[in-house]
């Protein structure tokens, strides 16, 4: 393979990268030219946030809350909403499919840790994802799979919208057409202001290909995620 072989096969990669990151159910975000670095969007979402606890007359000379207009914006921008910048989509390896005797063999990961936000009230919704990929000549390190649910997870988010990213980037990623999502999550906006109701739980699947064609498939999904 050539130098340029080597550049074609990497700019592939990244726009792999890059389509894999977006899906074709982007959430509503843009590049903010204002504040292009972490350091400026921590700062600038300090100042705001010192204003906000300001208005509600909260004592910001107190040593317990100093510093908290700081963590806050650092938490928004390194953790939690971290997914919203492209180049934090996870690193993604494969080894070849060489071990399954038949096609359609289901590779399964339960109960994945979900952590996100609701876009509404910025308040956290929590749960377990299911995924379930038939693989079409590659398998996925199983780790990876968890680490496309955490990238998704870390923005702003509806449970509907989250569920189909993580179908839709797994689609792409894995090069196969029949991948299964299930969600169930409890959404704090739920539990702890409007109506106050903690018993209630939220649930989302998608089926794609196989997985939405095959009655007896996706029985076996539903079945093996109890």
């Amino acid at each position: 393979m050539t130098i340029d072989d080597l550049a074609f096969a990497e700019e592939d990669a990244i726009e792999e990268a890059i389509c894999a990151a977006t899906t074709n159910f982007p959430s509503p975000h843009a590049d903010n030219v204002l504040y292009p670095t972490d350091d400026l969007k921590i700062s600038a979402i300090a100042e705001h946030f010192e204003g906000i606890m300001d208005i509600l007359g909260l004592d910001l000379s107190d040593d317990s809350i100093a510093n908290t207009p700081y963590r806050v914006g650092k938490m928004y921008v390194k953790e939690i909403f971290s997914g919203l910048k492209k180049e934090n989509f996870p690193t993604i390896t494969f080894v070849e499919d060489s071990f399954r005797c038949n096609n359609d063999d289901i590779v399964l990961v339960k109960d994945i840790t979900v952590s996100s936000f609701c876009e509404h009230h910025f308040l956290p919704f929590v749960g377990r994802a299911h995924i379930a990929y038939i693989p079409n000549g590659k398998l996925i390190g199983l780790s990876k799979i968890n680490r496309v649910v955490d990238y998704f997870c870390k923005r702003p988010q509806l449970q509907e919208r989250l569920t189909a990213q993580i179908a839709d980037s797994l689609k792409m990623v894995l090069g196969t057409d029949s991948v299964a999502v299930a969600l169930t999550a409890q959404h704090m906006c739920v539990t702890t202001r409007g109506i106050n109701d903690t018993a209630s739980v939220t649930k989302t699947d998608i089926l794609l290909g196989a997985f939405h064609d095959d009655k007896s498939l996706r029985k076996e999904f539903f079945e093996r995620i109890k």
